[in-house]
């Protein structure tokens, strides 16, 4: 196939000429799509990536790790009929290559027949293929990244007096492309860049240690923030959290912050994802069409976000995604399928293979203080602990850390403590969803607040 010839190297975290590359990854995928129609396959896919990066960490002042990284990785998945195999390589090596194909085929060959088996239909491949502004390459060094990162843990270090250690400071930088293409005919060609500042400072002694961070996360290093801004944020939760008391076992509103309020969205994207649901091990079995959160609570799809996380005009199976509600009007719209579980369960795939593309919550209130006032006596959570959530019940425990608010206000750190409920009944009691969104993640929520939860806290003994 002559490929290592036709893949140029490149600097150490980035991609000199990404076009060109992805023109020889495009290239490739169409011999490997050839290799495996010769090999009698009815049908194929394959899906090709490349990922530079380059990650500094830095600790008490001294660098710890530099690390370039370089990957690369080829999937090839034929069919003969309703029988799949699938096999993968980073070796682009002719007799690899070849040798991946005919692994494949042989996988095929020994499988039981699947019904549910097969490419996305053809008609729903997307054709309309756009550009999200995902690609800002960062034309850094490592003497610059280890620079920055010792910058950003100064600032934390100095924000107080208190703050004695640090779990230290990290740079990083990332650039991926990739190619996915089927025998359908099409090809989609993906880049995009990310880049991070991070820093957590430990303050106080012994027993009364603390903990805590903060990050910064975007595709262009020009919207991160300052890494001397993270670092003093990084202080200012650290010392924020010192002294904590415990609170009364009882129910409580409780506010999660906007960083912890996306794992409720999470939970809710688990249910119904098409793997649980035709397993028959999802809390929201036949759901679609019922009333899960309060009449104006809404969670959109929106795909077509510029510069969004995980913006795209196809899936990994190359069908069309579409901007499309989750839940509207409180009611659950639809399930998060992809081909193979949309066919388990009778339904359509919903352009949800490998995932969900950028999700935005509805807001129906204000900033972060005006949710504390809403909340006026209660639990504020800003760190989720442990993986007490069981997606078959719905049944919710876990461990927490936060403060404890009065009268509208922030009056002093929590730490210790469980929150339980079942999630039907949490969604159900959402109070409110605030503006101050955490742009971070591809989950786009503000903090939310849900009327009363189980707090076990300090027992009645102690």
């Amino acid at each position: 196939m002559n490929a290592v010839a036709l893949i140029p190297t490149a600097s150490a975290h980035t991609f000199a000429d990404p076009e060109a590359r992805l023109d020889l990854l495009a290239d490739l995928s169409q011999r490997l799509l050839a290799a495996a129609k010769a090999r009698g396959a009815s049908q194929a896919e394959v899906s090709c990536s490349e990922e530079a990066g380059l990650n500094v960490n830095v600790r008490m002042g001294e660098v710890e790790t530099v690390e370039a990284t370089r990957d690369r990785g080829i999937a090839v998945t034929v069919y003969f009929g309703q029988r799949k195999g699938s096999a993968s390589t980073a070796d682009l090596r002719d007799e690899s290559l070849e040798a991946t194909v005919e692994q494949a085929c042989a996988i095929a060959r020994y499988t039981e027949d699947d019904v549910s088996a097969g490419l996305a239909d053809a008609a729903l491949m997307a054709s309309d293929l756009r550009d999200f502004d995902s690609w800002h390459p960062w034309a850094i060094d490592a003497d610059h990244a280890v620079e920055l990162a010792l910058a950003c843990e100064t600032a934390g270090r100095d924000y107080d007096a208190r703050i004695e250690n640090s779990d230290g400071a990290s740079v990083g930088t990332g650039a991926s492309l990739g190619v996915y293409a089927n025998s359908h005919g099409f090809v989609g060609r993906e880049r995009s860049t990310q880049h991070s500042f991070g820093c957590a400072m430990i303050a106080g002694r012994g027993d009364a240690m603390q903990r805590d961070g903060w990050y910064s996360s975007a595709l262009a290093a020009d919207d991160l923030e300052s890494a001397a801004s993270v670092g003093r944020k990084a202080g200012e939760r650290t010392i924020a959290r010192l002294a904590p008391r415990q609170i009364a076992t009882g129910e409580y509103p409780v506010l999660f912050a906007a960083e912890s309020a996306r794992s409720l969205i999470g939970h809710l994207l688990s249910a119904i994802s098409g793997g649980a649901l035709y397993r028959q091990a999802s809390f929201l079995l036949d759901s679609v069409g019922t009333q899960l959160f309060p009449s104006w609570f809404q969670i959109e799809e929106q795909p077509f976000l510029h510069r969004g996380l995980r913006s795209t005009s196809f899936d990994a199976e190359g069908v069309a995604t579409r901007e499309s509600a989750i839940v509207s009007g409180g009611v659950l719209e639809r399930y998060v399928l992809g081909s193979y579980s949309a066919r388990k369960l009778g339904l359509q795939t919903t352009a949800n293979a490998g995932g969900v593309h950028n999700l935005q919550v509805a807001a129906n209130a204000g900033d972060f203080s005006s949710m504390l006032r809403d909340t006026g006596r209660g639990l504020l959570v800003t760190e989720l602990m442990g993986q007490g959530v069981n997606t078959v019940t719905g049944d919710y425990s876990r461990g927490a850390a936060g403060f404890w608010i009065e009268n509208g206000q922030i009056q002093y750190p929590i730490d210790g403590i469980t929150i339980a409920g079942n999630l039907r009944k949490m969604f159900a009691a959402v109070e409110a969803v605030g503006s101050d969104v955490d742009y971070r993640s591809h989950v786009r929520t503000g903090s939310i607040l849900v009327g009363r939860m189980t707090v076990a806290g300090e027992s009645a003994d102690e």
